[in-house]
């Protein structure tokens, strides 16, 4: 048969219209509402959502090409190609089909992020295509077993259930084993976790290795028993590279991403802020100067970075910025992390300065009141507004103070100032 009639009667030509149309209609909110803006990387990532259908879809349409072969009785016949030289001309339009839907759900994504001229993620689209050949491999093999009107419904629900159930596991690293961890990557000041492209890379290619020797071999006990192994040993890679990782599968960026200028104070900033850079800088070093002028120590170097170094402190922004918002920013980089005992669950209490302290902070680095509403609770926004009217050196010693029990589980805040109610 022509590879041009292959492709006019295969059940993924006539899908195709469907699949990218549920995508961009149905799927454009989820796709767009969570993407970080400016970043390819995110975008890609982000566009891995559309797995959980472009796979199912995929497995059905595999079904029924499967399907059609057993309503042919080719296996019966003396055919002159080997099994999956027939199969892979009836899958190709599959696997394309499988492959538009991705392109669409990425071009959603990148569009929302307004990504700039770059890449996606090659390594999350090497594994996409991995796992749209595996629901591919897989349905076929089960079509040639069973009746359309059983194979289809049946691949169709199972492959759903195998790629969009496990990120709602409590198990976590099941969901690696099929990408379904991708679609949280990444803040800008995160990068993608290799092991997660390797976990589902080795899953993936052991259900692709296992169906292509059950296609070629069929039934022959041989041939079940390497398909086992391949899938097992596929199963195994993908978890012991999901071994201990988390829900997420992001690492911090490389701070050699970053772009530092040599002003007062360093201010270092990723690619993707280009576009604010100017204002991000300016703003910035007004509100380091409001803060050093109330007596606050701030570090010579501001950055984005995940983990600032030790005579640096994070500026905490992200894309779309606005002026307004950079007192805030750069103030809640000055806030202390929460101490090691907090973590492992002891009792806390330097947790009632964080609003407080937070808010005195951003006031005195020229935030407006009103930008802060949604941040911090009305009594807590009074407080910090109360201590703003005291003295400078009542206002720095009530800072130090409560900044001292934030460091400890060991120190309770003293809040509360003259005329007060903390």
């Amino acid at each position: 048969m022509l590879l041009r009639t292959i492709v006019r009667v295969s059940s993924g030509t006539r899908l195709l219209p469907f699949l990218a149309g549920f995508i961009v209609i149905a799927l454009s909110d989820n796709l767009s509402e969570w993407v970080t803006p400016h970043y390819w990387l995110s975008a890609t990532g982000t566009a891995t959502l559309a797995l959980s259908f472009v796979g199912p879809a995929c497995a059905g349409a595999g079904a029924w090409e499967g399907s059609r072969l057993r309503r042919a009785r080719i296996s019966d016949q003396n055919a002159v190609r080997s099994p999956l030289a027939i199969a892979f001309p009836l899958l190709l339009p599959v696997f394309v089909m499988g492959v538009v839907g991705m392109a669409a759900a990425l071009l959603v994504s990148a569009a929302a992020a307004d990504v700039g001229i770059g890449m996606p993620n090659p390594g999350i689209l090497a594994v996409e295509a991995v796992l749209i050949a595996a629901n591919t491999l897989v349905g076929f093999v089960l079509g040639r077993q069973w009746a359309p009107i059983i194979a289809v419904p049946v691949t169709l629900i199972a492959s759903f259930v195998a790629n969009a159930y496990p990120i709602s596991w409590s198990i976590v690293w099941i969901r690696h084993l099929v990408g379904g961890g991708l679609q949280d990557c990444c803040m800008l000041d995160q990068s993608l976790d290799v092991w997660a492209l390797v976990s589902a890379g080795a899953f993936a290619t052991g259900v692709c290795l296992s169906a292509a020797v059950l296609i070629q071999y069929r039934k022959a006990v041989p041939a079940i028993v390497a398909a086992a192994a391949l899938l097992a040993a596929g199963f195994a890679g993908g978890a012991a590279s999901a071994h201990g990782m988390g829900a997420d599968p992001v690492t911090s960026r490389p701070t050699s991403d970053l772009e530092c200028d040599h002003g007062q104070p360093r201010i270092c900033l990723w690619p993707e802020m280009d576009h604010q850079a100017g204002m991000v800088r300016t703003e910035s070093r007004k509100a380091v100067t409001r803060l050093r002028q109330a007596g606050v120590a701030v570090p010579a170097t501001l950055t984005m970075a995940d983990r600032p170094g030790s005579e640096a402190t994070k500026l905490a922004i992200g894309p779309g910025v606005s002026a307004l918002g950079m007192p805030t920013g750069v103030a809640a980089g000055l806030l202390p992390r929460s101490p090691a005992c907090a973590d492992n669950g002891e009792r806390y209490p330097g947790a009632d300065a964080y609003g407080p302290v937070g808010a005195w902070l951003s006031l005195t680095a020229g935030a407006a009141p009103r930008s802060l509403t949604n941040r911090v609770s009305p009594p807590e926004l009074a407080l910090a507004q109360h201590v703003l009217k005291q003295s400078r050196q009542t206002q720095l010693a009530w800072y130090e103070r409560n900044t001292r029990a934030m460091r400890s589980c060991n120190v309770r805040p003293q809040l509360g100032i003259d005329g007060s109610h903390g």
